[in-house]
């Protein structure tokens, strides 16, 4: 299998054919995966989509990690 480059935030990571959202960030910048397992931060694609940690990319895909303001609360309003 071939490498992917992928692009997330200001930086590039090259990572392995069937790499997922999670492994480029942690490539990245392990301590994002904190935010977002803790509600404080979510990920976006290239059109500014959210999409899921797991969501697998190909080469060339766009990630933005978006920091929310507050934790987002399981019971909100919506």
């Amino acid at each position: 299998m071939s490498d992917i480059r992928v692009f997330v935030n200001a930086g590039v990571v090259d990572l392995p054919a069937g790499a997922n959202v999670t492994d480029a960030l942690r490539a990245a910048d392990s301590s994002l995966l904190d935010k977002i397992a803790g509600g404080t931060a979510y990920v976006t694609d290239g059109r500014g989509i959210e999409i899921d940690p797991s969501t697998p990319l190909e080469s060339g895909a766009i990630l933005r990690v978006v920091v929310r303001a507050r934790a987002r609360s399981a019971d909100a309003d919506a």
